[in-house]
């Protein structure tokens, strides 16, 4: 693995949420640079080195977000206000994903689930 893609993947499996290509391309900046980060990512999704989903903010528009693949397992709350992710902790829909895949005779392989709104801190601001 060429040392741009160590260095990406080492910066994914450190965090502690989701990073935005641009989020990884400003942590490995000394090392790389963000054509570099766009590619190193695409290789090790392409590997099954990282995971990622599309986010769809209000304010930002459509981002991609990156996890490292050797993370456990996670849900996600994204405040449209202050952009923070708040971890929702282990997956608890094994039990929804199983029935949709007995009534509907679906192999659901991965699935993957961010919810959006305002933190608790956010949402106590706008409060009138």
């Amino acid at each position: 693995m060429t040392r741009a893609r160590a260095a990406v993947l080492e910066t994914l499996n450190g965090s502690r949420e989701p990073m935005s290509a641009g989020g990884v391309a400003a942590a490995v900046a000394g090392c790389c640079d963000q054509a570099t980060v766009y590619r190193a990512l695409h290789y090790l999704e392409d590997e099954g080195l990282a995971e990622s989903f599309v986010l769809h903010c209000a304010e930002r528009g459509v981002e991609r977000f990156y996890v490292g693949a050797n993370a456990p397992h996670r849900h996600w709350f994204h405040c449209e206000s202050c952009h923070r992710f708040i971890d929702l902790g282990a997956c608890r829909i094994g039990g929804l994903v199983s029935e949709f895949e007995r009534e509907l005779g679906l192999r659901v392989s991965r699935h993957t689930m961010y919810l959006s709104g305002k933190c608790r801190d956010c949402a106590a601001r706008t409060v009138p």
